[in-house]
């Protein structure tokens, strides 16, 4: 792909996916055909992907809060400085610290999506905050993340780097991948060595003292190579971060308890409270039912009395009636 495609490209793939999730298909659609005169463009914009639900809304984190993504990115290059010289009291502080950033890019991400017509389901969060602390743990994939073109989630194991493949709309725009630091510790067996003179041959130099045979049969073993020792060093320091967030997540865990059991200790009181109420309103309601139909007895009461009274006054009057029709 030429540089000038990948270019018009990119462009057009970042316009694509900072829209609202629904919107993506019909608005690659109609890019695809306004390139339509450029065919190798017109077909590269046809065959970007649909990204998931949750690298969309990484998405519209990078598109409409990218501060948070570059707090994320600053806390991640000082987390690996840190695991480079081993240093676990910076690691644990720095963990906490990305602990709290990451549930804030979270929030952020929710509302970003929550702005843009679709929730976001607790899963989705979790796959959301899977992939920010992948960006913590290598450069690549924060560049990855702040592209806005991201279509999967990523995952890191702290010693490996991140796999990109296929989580990039557009990997060229992401340039050569940058190089993951490394411990500036020597090995065991380069300490161990340096500066010493090496060692006479064992049988090719004359008056060298012929090692034994047992000594022979018995080699020591070879020390691991630079790259396992860093790699094991850095899975050390990774655990030690690991064992540091796990902590502080039990704490918080057991706070959210704690605040859940007093929250529920409060609901059970209101609960109790309004039985209470309740049977204290029902109790009155029973009263007021009685006297309603005592009130409705004595209406019946009242009514009758009132028509008889009425008949009453009904037969006086005929009587009156007729003693004046009566002649004397």
């Amino acid at each position: 792909m030429m540089a000038g495609m990948v270019e018009v490209l990119e462009d057009v793939a970042r316009r694509l996916y900072a829209l609202p999730f629904d919107e993506f298909v019909p608005a690659r659609t109609v890019a695809a055909k306004d390139a339509a005169a450029d065919r190798p463009l017109s077909q590269a914009i046809r065959e970007l992907p649909k990204p998931s639900v949750a690298a969309w809304a990484v998405n519209m984190l990078a598109h409409n809060r990218p501060e948070a993504l570059q707090q994320l990115s600053d806390l991640g290059q000082t987390m690996q400085d840190a695991q480079a010289l081993l240093d676990a009291a910076a690691l644990r502080e720095l963990a906490r610290e990305r602990r709290k950033l990451l549930g804030e890019a979270v929030a952020s991400a929710r509302l970003a999506a929550e702005e843009h017509g679709r929730k976001i389901s607790g899963p989705v969060a979790t796959e959301v905050e899977e992939t920010l602390r992948a960006a913590t743990a290598d450069p690549a994939a924060a560049a990855a993340v702040q592209s806005g073109m991201l279509l999967r989630v990523l995952s890191a194991d702290g010693v490996d780097q991140v796999d990109l493949g296929g989580a990039v709309a557009v990997p060229a725009a992401l340039g050569a991948r940058p190089a993951r630091p490394r411990t500036a510790r020597t090995t065991a067996g380069q300490a161990s060595t340096a500066g010493r003179p090496a060692p006479p041959h064992a049988s090719g130099q004359s008056g060298a003292p012929q090692k034994p045979r047992l000594q022979a049969v018995r080699e020591a073993p070879r020390p691991p190579s630079p790259s396992v020792l860093d790699k094991a060093l850095a899975a050390l320091a990774e655990a030690e971060t690991a064992a540091a967030e796990a902590v502080g997540e039990a704490e918080f865990r057991t706070e959210a308890q704690e605040e859940a059991s007093a929250a529920f200790d409060r609901l059970t009181a209101a609960v109790t409270d309004a039985r209470k109420r309740l049977q204290t309103l029902e109790v009155s309601l029973e009263a007021a039912r009685k006297e309603r139909d005592v009130a409705a007895a004595e209406a019946k009461q009242a009514a009758r009395a009132a028509e008889k009274s009425q008949r009453s006054a009904m037969l006086a009057k005929e009587r009156v009636l007729r003693l004046r029709n009566t002649p004397d």
